[in-house]
């Protein structure tokens, strides 16, 4: 059985459609940690994702916090459910960000996560 021309300009734009509906979710895009501290007003509130070595860990089997880097800066997060990753592995996080003080050009903030990618 061959296509004929017709048959496959038509079945192409489809099938496009199709891959481009499965890959969506993973083009989540994963914010820089110097990105979000240095526009912290614009990310507050927000839901975003950030992926990074996991540089510093404390918590117990419920809570705790653990600090993400990235080549871009640090960031604190806060678990709450679920106990931190050990120090040295790589996590990616989602959660709303939250700026809390901002002085100058430095920001003191943390992301309550809400899931590990």
């Amino acid at each position: 059985m061959t296509l004929s021309a017709p048959r496959i300009r038509r079945s192409v734009p489809r099938a496009s459609l199709v891959l481009a509906l499965l890959l969506l979710p993973a083009c989540a895009s994963v914010t820089p940690i110097g990105e979000l501290l240095q526009n912290s007003s614009k990310y507050n509130g927000k839901t975003v994702r950030v992926k990074g070595e996991v540089s510093k860990s404390v918590g117990a089997l419920v809570a705790g916090a653990y600090q993400v880097k990235d080549g871009t800066g640090t960031l604190t997060v806060v678990t709450e459910g679920s106990s931190p990753p050990p120090e040295g592995s790589t996590v990616g996080v989602k959660g709303i960000f939250q700026a809390l003080i901002t002085l100058g050009s430095k920001s003191l903030a943390v992301l309550k996560e809400q899931s590990r990618f």
